[in-house]
């Protein structure tokens, strides 16, 4: 436990040191929050008063509230934080684990691809990482389709979910990033979720994948809010039909939205899985103090 707790230690110092060495300020938003994102692969864990009323859920990401930073005129920020989601259990998950989530204004996807390829490399030299050369810049670049050409029995399209993202799972990702990072990029529009368009129609969307383990999800953000708006009611209707729990739209965030927020990109890090790649470990567990079999 000790060895874990020096481990992290070393990482979070070197990712405080390259962020305030970019310009970035550390900020800290709420754990209980009035809406806990609405993506129907995300469970969340309900908060309820002593009297059986609902106070909230607890953040499966702190997306909405930085984004609204962005919105009150924040430039450069970040933040390491607990998040939580229900149902998430195995290797590569808990229940409750450690993101680091970061926001560049007036930047893009491009951007934020090439924050986290130095800020791994960075972290892999702070905890003496085998893998330095391996992740150096810059890491390959794919579309899905090519993900997909490359990797799997044929090219699947998104308009057939339940095959796609089995075939994605049993084909594509684990063969993904294999001996270094590859970032995949352009998703279908139909996974979008916060992020715009790009020209060809597709979803200014990466994915950062390292030995088959996917490490990071990003966007070039949506700043529309009518189209926002749409996206959310799609995503409860989408829940309803599959009997999940419906979450309500978070109004503050698109109320700041409108307001307005500059093109910006975005990034959300598992920071466990990182330290798990970095060590060789084979599962996140392996780099938590406490991990949810332990308590």
């Amino acid at each position: 436990m000790l060895e874990v707790l020096r481990l992290r230690a070393k990482a979070t110092e070197a990712i405080r040191l390259f962020f305030h060495e970019h310009d970035f300020i550390e900020v800290e938003t709420p754990a209980l929050v009035p809406s806990p994102g609405l993506d129907v692969h995300l469970s969340a864990f309900e908060v309820r008063a002593p009297n059986g009323a609902s106070v909230g859920w607890l953040a499966t990401s702190p997306e909405y509230q930085m984004k609204r930073l962005l919105c009150a005129g924040a430039e450069r920020i970040f933040q390491l934080c607990r998040s939580y989601r229900a149902e998430e259990h195995g290797r590569h998950h808990e229940r409750e684990f450690t993101m680091l989530e970061w926001y560049r204004a007036r930047a893009g996807s491009d951007d934020v691809i090439r924050d986290t390829e130095e800020l791994v490399a960075r972290v892999a030299v702070a905890v003496g990482s085998n893998d330095i050369d391996a992740l150096s810049a810059p890491w390959e670049r794919i579309t899905v389709i090519e993900a997909f050409e490359r990797h799997a029995d044929e090219v699947v399209d998104a308009d057939e979910e339940q095959l796609f993202f089995r075939t994605w799972a049993e084909q594509v990702q684990p063969k993904l990033g294999a001996n270094r990072p590859v970032v995949v990029t352009e998703w279908p529009a139909s996974m979008a979720s916060l992020a715009k368009l790009n020209e060809n129609g597709t979803a200014d969307r990466f994915e950062a994948f390292y030995r088959g383990v996917e490490l990071c999800n990003g966007f070039g953000e949506l700043t529309d809010t009518r189209e926002q708006r749409r996206r959310f009611a799609e995503d409860q209707a989408d829940r309803r039909k599959a009997g999940l729990p419906v979450y309500p739209i978070d109004e503050r965030f698109l109320d700041a939205l409108e307001l307005g927020m500059p093109d910006s990109g975005g990034n959300a890090l598992g920071f466990d899985r990182l330290l798990m790649l970095l060590t060789g470990g084979d599962s996140i567990q392996s780099v938590m103090a406490f991990p949810t079999d332990t308590l």
